[in-house]
């Protein structure tokens, strides 16, 4: 696959992963091409902790589960993030960003324009949907043959200072290189981000890794091998439509949009 093909074709991996292991190859290519990443002054401050143990997989998929529960019972995710979701293609295509709610269940489907109301969210929780949604992400945490593990030197990662934004911005070429390569390898990924939105789980799942006291755990994703052909869970979204690069790129100064462009970028999304 061609370098450009693979960006293209760079998803998220919301299903299900199949059961075989990731091969020792591909995992050492994915730390391979992440070491390779730039970094300010050639500090390389990321660390990685590759999980393959069941017991901890099951560990972390409960702590996952729990919070998105919690997270969506409570109300505090639809509060921090409504911005980005949409309920109909019209919307998606207006927006351009964000993610569209394509599949719902149909008690549901009459309430999407109410889902961020205090209406809402009782018939949300009255119809257990946190629940349903927090066992689902149960599942696909735990159903993952690999979980990866991203920390960053605190030496380096100093937030505050500049040398922290140094260290993130590094962060973020190497998960890209990691990424990419997924896409290479028939493999797919997902961040593991709601214990992040709650109180003291993330601290839960550093005491799992055995993070020690000089490394920050930033993030967990999931990773595995992609049947040919992905189950949707009951309540789930796309993200494939992007803002043209006429929304996103200026000329000379920032008050001239690039024109010219757009139609051959979304012709190439298209052929990809």
């Amino acid at each position: 696959m061609e370098l450009l093909e693979a960006i293209r074709r760079r998803r998220t991996t919301n299903g299900p992963f199949l059961p075989d292991p990731v091969s020792a190859e591909h995992q050492r290519l994915l730390v391979e091409v992440a070491g390779r990443a730039p970094s300010q002054l050639n500090s390389q401050p990321w660390r990685f902790v590759l999980v393959e143990a069941r017991e901890t997989i099951d560990a972390i998929a409960r702590i996952s589960g729990e919070s998105m529960t919690e997270a969506m019972g409570s109300g505090t995710f639809f509060e921090r993030y409504k911005r980005w979701f949409r309920f109909s293609a019209e919307e998606m295509e207006r927006e351009r960003s964000g993610m569209l709610f394509d599949r719902m269940p149909a008690p549901l489907r009459p309430f999407t324009s109410q889902v961020f109301t205090r209406r809402g969210q009782r018939v949300i929780n009255a119809l257990r949907v946190p629940q349903t949604l927090g066992e689902e992400n149960r599942k696909l945490v735990a159903g993952s043959p690999l979980l990866m593990g991203v920390m960053l030197d605190r030496s380096e990662y100093r937030p505050g200072e500049l040398s922290s934004f140094y260290s993130l911005f590094s962060m973020g070429a190497a998960m890209e290189n990691v990424w990419l390569t997924t896409t290479e390898l028939g493999l797919g990924i997902q961040f593991v981000s709601f214990p992040m939105e709650v109180a003291g789980a993330w601290e839960r799942i550093t005491a799992l890794l055995g993070v020690p006291e000089d490394l920050e755990l930033m993030a967990v994703y999931r990773i595995g091998y992609v049947p040919p052909e992905q189950r949707r869970p009951a309540i789930d979204w796309s993200s494939s439509q992007r803002k043209l690069v006429s929304q996103y790129v200026f000329r000379e100064r920032c008050d001239t949009p690039q024109t010219g462009w757009d139609a051959a970028v979304e012709g190439a999304g298209r052929e990809s």
